[in-house]
């Protein structure tokens, strides 16, 4: 806790945001860290609460120790603070950034106030952390000679790489794109993560000796067999690939695009890559089919293009402004949430279905056509009258993903003893410490989206450090 009465005296704060008029000019972060004794009040509001569900199963998937940390920060122990968060999280400067923060919707405070700023401050900590000089390289006191190849370098698979090279294992990271990141890279805008600070982990990881590959997409350029025979284990560790598309009349139009292509070309062009077909929004009427993270990324991204107008679409209902009964606290409220890309300006509407995509003779999209639609015992139900046409120049469908991109790697390993789940993701084990994400062939390991499915960042972290500590049991522990 901070001070005992501090969540009595101060009101939450968090990060200090450039003014949306601003911030749209650009593709930098627009958030800044704040102030060290605006941190120190802000940890003082973590209450004496006796069981701090901030860090349980319902708060913080790395288990943050979110309660330490904030003491710490509160009587000035900012190099402590920051070596207790790297307890727990090997890149606390991402999901300082990126988590949606289910710590905070089970801050004891949260019960009837606002709880306490967890996200602002851990972004705080480490990133005056890395301007003292504080973030160095940790290298093995052994080594073990065991190798590990890591098929993913997005939180996963560095989390688990990590893990294993500071263990004394010669560690392998296979990227199939051009650089090192994966989601964190190409998926995720430079306004929300700016990508010197993947660079600035990756020169940590190198040092610490963690080798990377690029432009290596294992399951074409290096076959599954092939792995698995050059290595002493195997850690799948990609993400959920797998775009879940619309299947109406018209998806063939031009001007249709997975937001996730979208994104990645914009990230690319930031880092200053010359590209034969970006898509660019400028001055066009956008429709964005899908009300999730990936889909407020898409707002923001065309926001910065200048798009003339940009519609949020969503099949479900609007959710409540506040909890209701069904997520009671201290579980993940599904409530309405308005990101900051929201803020910057988009129509946003719920319960609309998609019917189909009108064209021109040439074969260009011009519009939607719509309708109202309802839940009745958990299937949609159109309201009848309620169509309509909605103009549009570029849709970006950003309805979720499936599961992992199965071709190449996955077909092999399926096709020699590998199984699969019901979704169609990686089969491997949950819970059991003795085979933990080991899947159905012997020494390959999977973790992350690849596991668990689509999921957040924090989420991917903890799977790979578990994940990590799973493969080293196994590396190390005697043969029966």
């Amino acid at each position: 806790m901070g001070k005992p009465t501090g969540f009595m005296e101060y009101t939450r704060k968090t990060l200090n945001k450039e003014a949306p008029d601003k911030r749209v000019l650009h593709f930098k972060e627009f958030e800044s860290p704040l102030s060290a004794e605006e941190t120190k009040i802000q940890g003082a509001r973590c209450m004496d609460c006796g069981i701090p569900f901030c860090h349980g199963d319902t708060g913080c998937p790395v288990q943050n120790y979110i309660p330490e940390w904030n003491d710490l920060i509160y009587h000035g122990h900012w190099k402590e603070a920051l070596d207790n968060l790297h307890t727990t999280n090997n890149f606390p400067e991402f999901t300082g950034r990126l988590c949606p923060a289910p710590c905070e919707t089970a801050c004891t405070l949260g019960i009837n106030e606002p709880p306490v700023s967890i996200k602002s401050i851990e972004q705080t900590i480490i990133d005056f952390g890395f301007s003292q000089g504080w973030v160095k390289p940790r290298m093995p006191y052994v080594h073990s000679n065991k190798s590990v190849a890591v098929v993913g370098s997005g939180p996963a698979g560095l989390a688990a790489a990590q893990q294993l090279v500071r263990a004394g294992h010669i560690v392998t990271v296979f990227e199939k794109n051009d650089r090192i990141g994966g989601l964190l890279r190409y998926g995720i805008p430079d306004f929300k993560l700016e990508k010197e600070l993947i660079d600035r982990r990756l020169r940590q990881l190198s040092i610490e000796g963690v080798e990377f590959k690029t432009n290596v997409n294992v399951g074409f350029d290096i076959s599954a067999n092939e792995l698995i025979e050059r290595y002493d284990a195997v850690i799948l560790a990609g993400g959920s690939e797998k775009p879940r598309d619309i299947q109406i009349p018209g998806r063939e139009l031009k001007g249709i695009y997975f937001a996730m292509d979208y994104l990645t070309r914009q990230n690319k062009l930031n880092a200053g890559d010359n590209l034969t077909d970006p898509i660019n929004a400028e001055n066009k009427k956008v429709i964005i089919l899908g009300g999730g993270d990936t889909g407020s990324d898409c707002v923001g991204t065309a926001n910065r293009q200048k798009a003339s107008r940009i519609t949020q679409l969503e099949v479900m209902p609007m959710p409540p402004e506040t909890r209701s009964d069904s997520t009671p606290w201290p579980y993940w409220p599904m409530i309405l949430k308005t990101s900051s890309s929201h803020e910057e300006g988009v129509i946003r509407k719920w319960g609309i279905n998609t019917k189909l995509f009108k064209g021109s003779d040439n074969g260009d999209l011009t519009s939607l056509i719509c309708n109202e639609v309802k839940l009745d015992n958990g299937k949609f139900v159109e309201v009848p009258g309620t169509e309509f046409e909605i103009e549009a120049d570029l849709v970006l469908i950003a309805a979720g993903f499936l599961h992992p991109e199965q071709k190449g790697l996955i077909d092999q390993l399926v096709s020699i003893g590998m199984e699969l789940d019901q979704r169609g993701n990686i089969k491997a084990a949950f819970g059991d410490e003795d085979n933990a994400h080991a899947t159905t062939l012997n020494k390959v390991f999977a973790c992350g989206d690849m596991r668990r499915g689509q999921s957040i960042i924090v989420w991917a972290i903890a799977e790979g450090r578990k994940c990590a500590a799973a493969v080293h049991k196994y590396l190390t522990e005697p043969v029966d």
